[in-house]
């Protein structure tokens, strides 16, 4: 008897860390404190997404805080996706130091990564091959813009991204008139809607505006604002160029098309109806970052 007690346990034992073990890592990256209050607000914002993903079977999430972790190796262990939430250009952690090495052996072993708003933004000089690669687009400056307007997604794909998501209107830092890889070769546009007139408002500079987008949105050429990329290694990338404001993790079919995102560029199924995850007032008000008056 004793010894089938013994067996059973250790079955149980065994079972568990199998269990664990099969779990698919989620890494997010949140970046320093940015911007005014609700705005790029990377911690809060990698905190609701994990918290969000808690009950995904099969998933663990974990958030490191203020830019790359400190102990990267033990971070990444694992992993199965990276998650940048950041402001990008020359201060994007990703191009600090030996960092872009480090991503670039995890991508080489299929590791997905997922780049949110400013992260989208390399610099052309350093990260913008790998990111063309890795994700499939990115922002460039004299080319891309981000201005703040009312994106109207009246039709998504089909494609497991876009599972249980309606379409929706809402106003964002959407950047857009990215640069893709030569003849969008893997990528797959998500969202995309025409620019509103008032876009082109600014003047011309390395964020605002230049004649190559005023022609575009003079001619009323759909932008992608979000899109997922296969690399040739298997591995899975997603940009998204919103998310500038914290209040727009609020809305069900926002937050759900980049929960959908994170599963699929980890390689786990994504559920028939997307990833339920109902949020409340209270809790976008969690983890904001001490920025003052709010």
């Amino acid at each position: 008897m004793k010894k089938i007690v013994m067996g059973l346990l250790l079955t149980s034992v065994l079972s568990a860390v199998n269990s664990v073990a099969a779990d698919r890592k989620i890494v997010f990256i949140a970046g320093r404190p940015s911007h005014g209050p609700g705005e790029h607000e990377h911690r809060a914002g990698c905190l609701l997404l994990k918290s969000c993903l808690e009950n995904v079977k099969g998933v663990t999430a974990v958030v490191y805080s203020n830019g790359w972790p400190e102990d990267a190796t033990a971070a990444f262990n694992g992993a199965a996706a990276v998650v940048v939430y950041a402001d990008g250009g020359g201060g994007h952690p990703l191009l600090q130091a030996d960092h872009l090495k480090t991503l670039g052996a995890l991508m080489d072993k299929g590791v997905g990564l997922v780049c949110l708003h400013y992260a989208t933004e390399p610099t052309k000089e350093n990260g913008q091959k790998e990111f063309l690669d890795w994700i499939g687009g990115a922002f460039e400056i004299n080319w891309s813009v981000n201005p703040h307007w009312d994106a109207d997604f009246k039709e998504l794909p089909n494609h497991p991204i876009a599972r249980g998501v309606q379409p929706f209107k809402i106003r964002d830092e959407w950047y857009f008139h990215m640069r893709f890889r030569d003849g969008m070769n893997g990528v797959t546009p998500i969202l995309t809607a025409v620019p509103t007139p008032d876009t082109t408002s600014r003047k011309d500079g390395t964020h605002e505006g230049n004649p190559a987008m005023r022609e575009a949105v003079a001619k009323g050429e759909p932008q992608h604002v979000a899109w997922a990329a296969e690399r040739s290694d298997g591995g899975r990338g997603f940009g998204f160029t919103g998310a500038h404001f914290h209040k727009n993790w609020g809305n069900d079919n926002f937050r759900k098309l980049v929960l959908n995102a994170i599963l699929w560029v980890a390689k786990v199924d994504v559920p028939k109806g997307g990833v339920a995850s109902p949020v409340t007032a209270e809790q976008l008000q969690q983890n904001l970052d001490p920025k003052g008056r709010r």
